[in-house]
Parts: structure tokens; sequence; C-alpha cells
């Protein structure tokens, strides 16, 4: 008997972002499974004077992508979306969709596709609830019942964002959890890494070296890292990677102290040698903007004790475990996350107890294979 798998995403490979990677994670997961037939609908990502509808080919498996005009607040809008979506329903016939929310302009088209489908599943993977778009949310509102209400599964990234999102709680008995996972085959050590790695301990030999990775934008609280950092003695040495449109804001908060030092966007060699070499992974997002935490597991995975806030809601929580793989801190405060940094440099046998529940916490929960059990396992369910 076959499975037909429709996957909504907002975009999706080449594009690069988390929500893209876990939908080719979903994607991959069931390629293999006997019977299971695939295809992802998604918008182009290309600009809107550059982007058309079009139709490839990933990994084996078809992705219609639908010209977008315009973006409003991160929503890409289509005018050939509905009507394509219609064709996809109408020739494919899936027995199971896999919608990728927060995405509200699809959500209103699956919505009334499913209206005719009334026999096919729904299985909405909740990423994060709408946050920072305050008239949105409370416009969205609606939809977000009828979007609960219709689906028959719904995943979450951990309990933590099942209890702290009042849409996911307010359907715990559709909700699973499955945990964001970490690429392994993107984290290898090879020869190439070990070189540039010996060179980055030689540099910063007698520091502490402190790594932060991630987008420049507010809620990942790279300004209370820098505050942290005007708090701590010479001996440390914080590496901060990424971009984004507070950067300047940030380098210019970080004027003087030669503690902290800019990398910019890092190759995959550079960053595998950064993950290596640094003592403690520093973790600084404040809003449930960070719904899980992907590059925090990545740091855990090599081995590191982790400093993070406390995020109400949050899968950082859930993925670093307060005085078990790190140190949790309340919310935005920059002296505890200096303390928690001065703790964890002063104590090497803390460091590792630490960094070595961390690296098994992942191995454990956020690897490919546990992920790839935990979809195959629901689908097959439905």
């Amino acid at each position: 008997m076959g499975l037909n798998v429709l996957h909504i995403s907002k975009y999706y490979y080449p594009f690069s972002g988390g929500t893209e990677q876990i939908a080719r994670d979903v994607v991959l997961a069931l390629k293999d499974i006997p019977g299971v037939k695939q295809k992802i609908f998604a918008f182009d990502h290309g600009t809107p004077a550059e982007s058309k509808d079009s139709v490839d080919i990933v990994d084996d498996v078809e992705v219609i992508r639908c010209r977008c005009f315009t973006k409003i607040a991160s929503q890409s809008l289509s005018a050939s979306y509905g009507k394509r979506l219609k064709t996809v329903f109408d020739e494919f016939k899936p027995d199971v969709v896999i919608l990728h929310y927060p995405n509200p302009f699809a959500t209103r088209y699956v919505l009334k596709q499913l209206a005719r489908y009334t026999e096919t599943k729904l299985i909405t993977y909740w990423h994060l609830d709408i946050v920072k778009q305050k008239v949105l949310k409370i416009f969205f509102k609606g939809q977000n019942r009828r979007l609960l209400d219709r689906s028959s599964k719904v995943i979450a990234t951990s309990p933590n964002y099942v209890e702290g999102s009042e849409w996911l709680s307010s359907v715990r008995d559709k909700c699973v959890v499955v945990p964001n996972c970490i690429d392994e085959n993107r984290l290898v050590i090879d020869d190439e890494v070990r070189a540039a790695a010996q060179k980055m301990r030689e540099e910063d030999a007698g520091k502490t070296v402190c790594l932060a990775v991630g987008r420049h934008v507010e809620y990942k609280g790279f300004k209370y890292l820098i505050e942290a950092g005007r708090m701590l003695p010479d001996s440390f040495k914080i590496y901060i990677t990424g971009k984004g449109p507070l950067t300047d804001e940030l380098k210019a908060q970080a004027a003087g102290d030669d503690k902290i030092r800019f990398l910019g966007l890092v190759s995959d060699v550079e960053l595998r040698a950064r993950l290596l070499t640094c003592d403690i992974f520093c973790f600084p997002s404040i809003t449930k903007n960070e719904a899980f935490g992907l590059a925090l597991a990545e740091g855990m995975y090599f081995g590191h004790p982790a400093v993070t806030f406390t995020i109400p809601g949050s899968g950082v929580n859930y993925v670093n475990l307060d005085k078990v793989t790190g140190i949790e801190c309340p919310n935005a405060d920059s002296k505890a996350f200096a303390e928690a940094l001065v703790t964890l440099s002063g104590n090497a046998e803390l460091r590792e107890q630490y960094g070595q529940a961390a690296k098994q916490r992942v191995e454990d929960n956020f690897t490919y294979e546990m992920f790839r059990r935990n979809i195959t396992d629901l689908v097959e369910t439905l």
C-alpha cells in the first residue's frame, strides 16, 4: 500500500535556513520507506525581481516552487500559489500533508484544499509561535485555531515549547516531540580541521576560549555576551561568528575590549576548528524566537559546557540542562553570565564533567538517526 506525502515549506533547499534544513531532513527520513512517494511545495526563494514558478528535483524528490512577488513581515506572497497547490492536490492526492509553520499565507490555501480532501491527514510541524509581529499574531488567531483543530498530529521541537506555547499547550494530546538534529556529517574532524585547530590553540595559548555562533539579531542576545565580556579578566577570549542587521551596533558596543573578536561568516573548516578548540560554548539567546538552539547542540556535541539564559517556553533549556551539561543564568543577566564563565574557567574538572555530559546528551537525543526514527514512527502511525 502506497503513501503519498506532500511537504509544505516556506522555502526549500538550496535555500539555507533552519526550518528549510529540517524540512529537508524530514524528506530524507521518509525517502527510503517502501511505498512512500513525496513532493515538496514551497515559495521560490529568489528576490521578487528574479522569482518565478518552477519545478525541479532535489534528492530525487520533485520540488514545486511558486513565484513570490513581494514579502511582508518576512512572509512571502504569491499570486500563483493557490491555483498550483490545488493542481498538486488533485493530481498527487496526498494521504499526508506535513506543513511547516509559521507560514500563514500558505496555511490559508492548505486549509482550503484540506476542506475538499477530508481523508487527508495533516501533520503541523510547529517550529515557533509568531512572537515579533504583534498585530499579525492577533490577526492569525482564528487561522491558528482552525489549523490545530484540523491537524491529526502537531510536532513540537521540545516539551518546553509545548508547555510554553499558548497554542501547543491547548492541543497537548495531539503534540509529538521531535527534537531537531545536528548533521554529524557536517561536523567531521579531518586533517585540515586538525591543522587549523592546532594553529588556533597556539594563538590562544593560556586563554579561556569562548565561542558564540549565530545571526546578529536582537533575540540572539549578543549584546549581553558583550556586556559580560567587559566584566571578565584578560585571560578570556570571546569569538563571535556570523553577521546580521546588528553587526555594526555590536562591534561599536565591543569597541576597546580586546577580549572580543568578530569572525564574520566562517567556512565549514574554520567553524569545525573553532568548535573543536573552544573551552566554553556561549549561547546568549533571550526570547522564544529561539525555539530550540541547533547551534547550541552542535557546540555541546564537541564536548563543551554551555552557558545559556533561562527562556520560559523555549527548547534552549531542554537542550542545555542547568548544572548537568552547563550553566543556566537568569534571562538577560550579563553579570550572572560573566560569573558562570568565570566559574567554568577556574574549574577544569567541572568543565570536563559538564562537557562530557553535554556530548552524551546530544548523542542520545539530537542526532539524525534519532530524528529519522521519530519522523518515520510518526508517519507510519498515520
